[in-house]
């Protein structure tokens, strides 16, 4: 198991004035390729009237530089950022800097003096920023809606001398979004621009209801042809459900080989999941033909919840909970849920564990540190100990201490604590804001990485394990 020790993240992003704010796209290091070959930049005038210039675009998970020019030397400046997520709720951010000699600010260069962040953070604007309410998680889930963040330069927390707006997109240039109903499929598909064949995910973003578009479109602008499918709660779907049937990602995973030959190969498909959805991930690889490669984001080894079921027949019985091992709500509201799961390993809980070990592709591990949803990296390690028993060595684990539990695309606002949809309550999510940035950032990168190395586009023949 490797730990990522978490830095300073790399930025970029421009804007400009008589006081000029820049915000450029695109690092001197950049872990994406950028949307264009050239820089977007943003004039703002300082002045009785202010105006903002052109909108400077990115991709979401694109970093972005800011740097300010034009103030007094060694000029003490408040620069905030503000979004609104898809329910109107509002989420800021906000930094002391002092300007060089010259009157800039570099936030490459300089580091945070107070607010909402101390210390040098290019990105911190971006990641900081939290809901004026408490337990308010930022969601952007359609992917034809931008982020948009809109910076500004104070006088102290006064008088504003500059303004700027950045779209962060969530679909890139070229990308193709298709609604899907077919069978009891419901999701949307997203295929890359230019020729394929192009290596093939299923998303399993979310298991509290509804459809998120966000992570799926993000990877089919890095190569990826991504279907995002939801549980429940979204088009035709049942508002409700009492257990969970692998027949529905069997049909998602044959649609997805089957779309097009000229852009998806028909050998397997990879399989990124997060939290609940992170065990049916397990089953999925465990149990069903064609599956290359599994992501796996802080969940459980066992099947938590639900019972689940193959052609009308139970697989797995569902792991429980003991809410009285839920740890009371602070002063802020939210309590601690981590340790209400039962224990996956005691005699009478053992038949809900995933067998791993049936499973022919690769995974990744991926367990936060500080997760307080529930013990990720403990139940890493028991399916790592697991598939070593079985002789077998199809897994890397990862480990990013610091972190807390809902690792998502980078540079959006990290999460601290929201409503949890199975406990019925604000829950504290763990993690410190900077080392979840940072451990964000670098997993990103991580599962592309992973995928292009074990998604193939071969054809050939698998049976079900069932």
């Amino acid at each position: 198991m490797s730990n990522f020790c978490c830095g300073s993240l790399l930025s970029e992003l421009c804007c400009c004035c008589e006081v000029l704010f820049h915000l450029f796209r695109g690092a001197a290091t950049p872990l994406v390729q950028p949307l264009s070959p050239h820089r977007h930049v943003c004039h703002v005038i300082k002045g009785p009237r202010r105006e903002t210039g052109t909108t400077a675009r990115c991709m979401f998970d694109e970093p972005v530089q800011v740097k300010v020019d034009g103030l007094r030397s060694r000029q003490v400046v408040t620069l905030t950022a503000r979004s609104t997520d898809k329910k109107g709720v509002v989420f800021s951010s906000s930094a002391t800097y002092r300007a060089d000699g010259s009157g800039g600010v570099d936030l490459e260069r300089d580091p945070s003096l107070g607010g909402s962040y101390t210390g040098l953070e290019p990105t911190g604007l971006l990641w900081s920023m939290r809901a004026a309410a408490p337990h308010k998680r930022f969601q952007r889930t359609k992917s034809l809606n931008p982020h948009v963040v809109k910076f500004s330069v104070h006088e102290g927390e006064g008088r504003v001398l500059a303004e700027a707006t950045n779209e962060r997109l969530l679909i890139g240039d070229g990308v193709s979004r298709r609604t899907i109903t077919d069978g009891r499929i419901r999701g949307v598909l997203f295929t890359p621009p230019g020729g394929g064949p192009f290596p093939a995910v299923l998303d399993l973003y979310t298991f509290a209801g509804g459809l998120s578009e966000k992570r799926a479109s993000l990877l089919a602008h890095r190569g990826f042809v991504v279907l995002t499918i939801p549980l429940y709660v979204h088009d035709d779907m049942a508002s409700n459900i009492e257990e969970v049937h692998l027949d529905y990602f069997e049909e998602a995973i044959r649609f997805l080989k089957n779309f097009s030959p000229t852009q998806v190969g028909s050998k397997g498909v990879g399989v990124i999941s997060i939290s609940k959805s992170s065990d049916l991930a397990l089953s999925i690889a465990s149990y069903l033909p064609g599956v290359e490669a599994t992501v796996w984001i802080n969940g459980c080894c066992s099947n938590t919840f639900l019972p689940l079921l193959y052609h009308g027949r139970q697989v797995l019985p569902a792991l429980m909970m003991d809410l009285g091992k839920m740890i009371p709500a602070d002063e802020s509201g939210a309590g601690v849920c981590k340790n209400v799961l039962l224990d996956p390993l005691a005699e009478e809980n053992r038949a809900s564990l995933v067998p791993v070990e049936r499973a022919g592709g690769r995974f990744l591990f991926v367990a936060s540190g500080d997760d307080l949803n529930w013990d990720s990296e403990a139940y890493m390690e028991v399916m790592a100990e697991r598939l070593r028993r079985h002789g077998k060595d199809n897994f890397e684990s990862v480990c990013y201490p610091g972190a807390g539990h809902y690792l998502e695309p980078p540079y959006g606002p990290y999460c601290p604590s929201s409503f949890h949809g199975v406990v019925r309550m604000p829950v504290r999510w763990g993690g410190e804001a900077r080392s979840h940035a940072a451990a964000e950032v670098h997993l990103w990168k991580k599962i592309q990485e992973f995928f292009r190395t074990h998604v193939s586009c071969g054809a050939t023949q698998i049976k079900a394990k069932i």
